[in-house]
């Protein structure tokens, strides 16, 4: 059974030219992916497709058979509340919240209890190594200090699947190995599925399969 798919998916960047065309993708509850190519073939733009951020110009995604498209943008809306967990190449923090604040933010808006969501966050923090500065705000974190607080992030409310891109890329090869490690970990301790876009063939060897686009 699948747990996300697509069906010859296809993404334009131009009127004569196609990024990608007819990609069919399944993964399975609690699975982890790897999604690896060159930089341009991609990556990311399958990556927010997958999660609906984007429309396909061919093809179709589909959650637990439901199709995104044909959703409404507030039933979207609600599955990346929900369902979907993200780690961004550009973080996307608030910078008005602080670290612990930020991580807490999808446990909030999925109904989850104010103490609970705060335990959680804080363990996960303390599992990346970030005790210390779960009160700076993103401003003064480093590069690497952000990507952990939105690994953290991703992971928080639980989600059914986890979309990464490159959540390892900002961090030394310690820090990195020590991130991967909780992500899967995690992933595999809550049944998360775990789509991750990666330039490293180790890292992704650590995954259960790896889907590899060309161009």
């Amino acid at each position: 059974m699948s747990l996300l798919q697509t069906e010859g998916l296809s993404r334009r960047v131009s009127p004569q030219r196609w990024l990608f065309r007819g990609l069919n993708v399944s993964v399975a509850p609690g699975e982890q992916l790897a999604l690896r190519g060159a930089s341009g073939v991609g990556k990311s733009s399958l990556l927010n497709l997958m999660a609906g951020l984007d429309q396909p110009d061919e093809g179709r995604v589909l959650f637990k058979d439901k199709n995104l498209a044909q959703m409404s943008q507030t039933e979207r809306l609600v599955l990346r509340r929900t369902a979907f967990g993200f780690v961004f190449q550009a973080f996307h923090l608030m910078p008005h919240l602080n670290a612990l604040q930020n991580v807490m933010v999808p446990c909030l808006l999925a109904g989850v209890p104010f103490a609970q969501a705060r335990a959680r966050a804080e363990h996960l923090l303390g599992a990346l190594g970030l005790s210390e500065v779960s009160e700076a705000f993103p401003a003064v974190l480093s590069g690497g200090e952000q990507q952990r607080v939105a690994l953290a992030r991703a992971l928080v409310h639980q989600p059914e699947v986890v979309l990464a891109d490159e959540p390892t890329g900002n961090l030394d090869p310690e820090t990195a190995h020590q991130a991967l490690d909780l992500l899967c970990r995690t992933c595999r301790e809550q049944g998360t599925a775990l789509v991750m876009v990666t330039h490293s063939v180790e890292a992704a060897a650590r995954l259960d399969r790896t889907f590899v686009l060309t161009g």
